[in-house]
């Protein structure tokens, strides 16, 4: 490929997750387009595209956990269009045995990987409780898994395992998105999309557009999409994957509005006072 070929391209990361999946959806089938470029679909994990955008930012959009943020701020701008956001619901604490989140303290607790939202609102919920409790990060797969058989005594889900976790036994302790918006009155931000801010506003608007446009063709061939993120999925079951997209891929993730970027504001802010932040990022979202 030429460099004039390359300066033309714009590489997406994202997770084959289906709420993700079912988001890029029109610009995997080019009914969303960046005019004069072309859209390259990288696929990762979030943990690993978490640690790339961290580590190199190469990517030029790239999903994120809205944790990381403050770690990339500067190079990244957050896009208005693109945001996971829960309102009322979000990572779940599950245990088989315990039966409420104050019997926690001195035991195991697994976790999906120490750079997730899910995470860091779950230090905020232990308060100083974070203090004595075992963490033990691993693959979010794992989790349920992990809990059912013992290895740990609780587990925060993510995905789909916040739907899907009485079928193997295990009580629902706390909904951390349940708790946010009884603190906050917000709905929670667990993932961002993010533009590099060296594309320059004209560009990032335009890329930011574009995956609106995606969403809403996903939304107008609802079926269709949802048979493109089955397509990368964990053999979950259709209904229940069509449950958790529209859980995520919602109103919020089209514009997070003013709404959106008080709960951003909020949840760093709420870090920094807590010591789990050394400052307070400054929001720099795309918008239009």
């Amino acid at each position: 490929m030429s460099t004039h070929e390359e300066s033309r391209t714009i590489r997406f990361g994202h997770s084959p997750d289906a709420d993700d999946a079912f988001m890029f959806y029109g610009l995997a089938n080019g009914k969303a387009t960046i005019p004069g470029y072309r859209v390259e679909h990288v696929m990762q994990d979030i943990q690993s595209l978490n640690e790339r955008a961290i580590a190199h930012g190469d990517l030029e959009v790239t999903a994120i956990s809205a944790a990381i943020y403050p770690r990339v701020a500067g190079r990244y701008r957050i896009m208005s269009t693109g945001s996971s956001m829960g309102r009322g619901y979000g990572p779940v604490l599950v245990s088989k045995y315990f039966d409420q989140a104050a019997q926690l303290p001195g035991h195991r607790i697994a976790i999906p990987g120490e750079y997730t939202t899910s995470f860091l609102l779950l230090k905020l919920f232990l308060g100083s409780d974070t203090e004595i409790v075992d963490l033990v990060p691993m693959h979010f797969e794992r989790i349920m898994e992990a809990v059912a058989e013992e290895e740990v005594e609780a587990g925060l889900l993510i995905h789909e395992g916040q739907l899907t976790h009485e079928s193997l036994g295990l009580r629902r302790l706390a909904d951390l998105g349940r708790w946010w918006a009884e603190e906050t009155g917000l709905p929670i931000p667990l993932g961002l999309d993010v533009v590099r801010a060296d594309l320059g506003e004209d560009l990032c608007r335009a890329v930011n557009r574009a995956l609106r446009t995606s969403i809403e063709v996903a939304y107008a061939e609802e079926d269709a999409a949802l048979d493109y993120a089955l397509g990368f999925g964990r053999g979950v079951e259709r209904e229940t994957c069509r449950k958790f997209v529209k859980m995520y891929v919602n109103d919020d993730t089209l514009d997070m509005g003013d709404e959106g970027a008080r709960a951003l504001a909020d949840l760093f802010g709420r870090a920094h006072r807590a010591g789990f932040l050394d400052a307070e990022p400054r929001l720099d979202i795309v918008r239009g």
